[in-house]
């Protein structure tokens, strides 16, 4: 079956041994297990071909993009790794329509540039944008510092190629912005991770490119003090604000360390740090003001002198120039490097309710002091959508303390109304908290969905549902 499938392909289309075992390691080098080949495809009709073949055969296969994934969604031992990586052209895009026609293998930063050609932005961004692929972020609805505005990946895509695991192709190629012909089959394979089709094409909204930005770093004591910072800054600004960001000070410390030569944002530590920008394709927010700096930042000054008069507010760096405001994105961008200059760590991505982040906050302040009291929090969220990403890092290496604190995190998030995954997906990793806490009538109903579209199994087999 691989010579026919090399024979379609191309020698390049086919890897095996040594050539495939890159592809059996996660986004930081731990092994997931080699893959039994890795698959390549150019279009559309090679990718139906592997499909058709492996359901005939029984042989699970797993999708891939830029493999910058966070859960083992893409752990492939003993199957085959279908990568997207030869199908990455943008295809087109088009100013009048405000949209991009794209392949699946398409780099984020690729599109970005595309967009940014034309005048316009695709406002997907995070830190793995420079080799994390759509077809990926796609297939976990991946999230980023600008879902406060914009949306997750779900609201940036109006249309998909999917091919199903039969072979069959599911053209869903619409630019429309709204099509109530039933089913919405778009959103059903937007954040299924793989496990019901392949997503080989899409088509993405564009936005106009901000003509001004208003970027600052601002200290703070509360959580509360934040949100109200948060709430004013949106109804001043008609829903300007792009980015609210959360830093804890003792983030802000472990940054000094992993980047000793960065100009510091305070001359001292704030429990709460906020970086926040806003941003306008208004030529009017764009115009000089009296002092000579564009309106949106008078805005955004004038707002935040008066949370300092109020005490709310303790300290401000107003981003001058497009370095600076490089320098306090890099901060926040530098997230995964700074988890890693300590080991163990355990961290979890989870969501809350806007109004419940800083009860959250202080309930893991105090599960850390009953489990490790050692424990450094260093969790980071994307505070405007309520989304946290936990990270500690403890004190021990006991693998049944790092389990406490993981569940009492799950724990204290669900009791609060929140989620156990925000914007990484399930995966492996939190299959057990499915089980744990998805309602047994929405597990029932993935189930079914999964066995109608999926009779044999074979598309990313053991991710998702729980056993």
């Amino acid at each position: 079956m691989l010579d026919d499938l090399r024979h379609l392909m191309g020698p390049a289309g086919v890897l095996e041994g040594a050539d495939a075992a890159r592809y059996g390691l996660d986004w930081a080098g731990v092994d997931q297990g080699a893959p039994m080949a890795v698959l390549r495809p150019q279009n559309t009709g090679e990718v139906s071909a592997i499909l058709r073949t492996a359901n005939q055969i029984g042989v699970a296969v797993v999708p891939m993009g830029g493999n910058t994934g966070l859960t083992q969604a893409t752990a492939a031992g003993g199957a085959w790794v279908l990568s997207l990586e030869r199908m990455n052209k943008v295809l087109d895009v088009s100013p009048e329509g405000r949209i991009a026609v794209v392949e699946a293998g398409a780099i984020l930063s690729h599109i970005h540039e595309a967009a940014e050609a034309e005048g316009l932005i695709f406002p997907l961004f995070f830190g793995a944008r420079e080799s994390a692929r759509i077809g990926g972020a796609l297939s976990t609805n991946a999230g980023g510092s600008n879902v406060l505005r914009y949306g997750n990946t779900r609201d940036l895509c109006l249309g998909l190629e999917v091919v199903l695991p039969t072979g069959e192709v599911a053209n869903l190629m619409s630019a429309l912005h709204k099509d109530n012909s039933g089913y919405n089959l778009k959103h059903l394979m937007i954040g299924a991770e793989g496990t019901l089709g392949v997503i080989t094409k899409a088509v993405l909204k564009l936005f106009p490119r901000p003509l001004a930005h208003a970027t600052a770093m601002v200290g703070m004591q509360s959580i509360e003090d934040a949100l109200r910072l948060l709430h004013a800054l949106q109804e001043a600004t008609g829903g300007a604000v792009e980015a609210f960001e959360y830093m804890p000070g003792t983030y802000m410390e472990a940054h000094a360390r992993f980047a000793p030569d960065a100009r510091p944002a305070f001359d001292r530590t704030y429990p709460v740090n906020i970086l926040v920008e806003l941003g306008s394709a208004a030529p009017r927010d764009a115009a000089p003001g009296a002092d000579g700096g564009m309106a949106l930042g008078g805005v955004l000054e004038a707002i935040l002198a008066d949370f300092l008069e109020a005490g709310a507010v303790h300290d401000a760096l107003i981003a001058q120039t497009e370095a600076q405001r490089r320098d306090i994105w890099t901060r926040r961008e530098d997230l995964s490097d700074v988890t890693l200059i300590r080991d163990p760590i355990v961290h979890n991505d989870v969501a809350v309710p806007l109004h419940q982040m800083g009860a959250l906050l202080a309930r893991i302040s105090a599960l850390l002091a009953e489990h490790d009291p050692g424990a450094v929090d260093i969790s980071v969220a994307h505070l405007g959508d309520g989304n946290l990403h936990f990270a500690c890092w403890p004190s021990t290496h006991d693998a049944s303390v790092h389990d406490r604190i993981y569940r009492a995190v799950e724990e204290a998030v669900i009791a609060l109304g929140g989620s156990f995954s925000a914007e990484h997906g399930i995966g492996l990793e939190k299959r057990s908290s499915m089980a744990r806490y998805k309602d047994p009538g929405a597990l029932a109903a993935m189930r079914a969905i999964k066995a109608a579209l999926d009779p044999n199994g074979i598309l990313n087999p053991g991710k998702v549902l729980p056993d």
